[in-house]
């Protein structure tokens, strides 16, 4: 994966940067909002799924930062 390498997915007035060389796959992520992370499907983000605030909290949760 390419060292600086971003992945951005949308919704209306948030933007999620998923920063692939940085993930640690600890999980957090999905533990804490299941019905937005699923690695197994394509996409694996649906962002239509859980509110800003929800990913606000998730996001301080990631321990990459990523």
């Amino acid at each position: 994966m390419e060292k600086g390498k971003t992945v951005e997915y949308k919704k209306e007035d948030i933007t999620i940067v998923w920063k692939p060389a940085v993930c640690i796959h600890a999980g957090e992520c999905i533990k804490a909002l299941p019905k937005v992370y699923n690695p197994r499907e394509r996409p694996w983000l649906k962002i239509e799924n859980a509110t800003n605030q929800e990913f606000k909290a998730q996001i301080a949760k990631c321990p990459s930062g990523a």
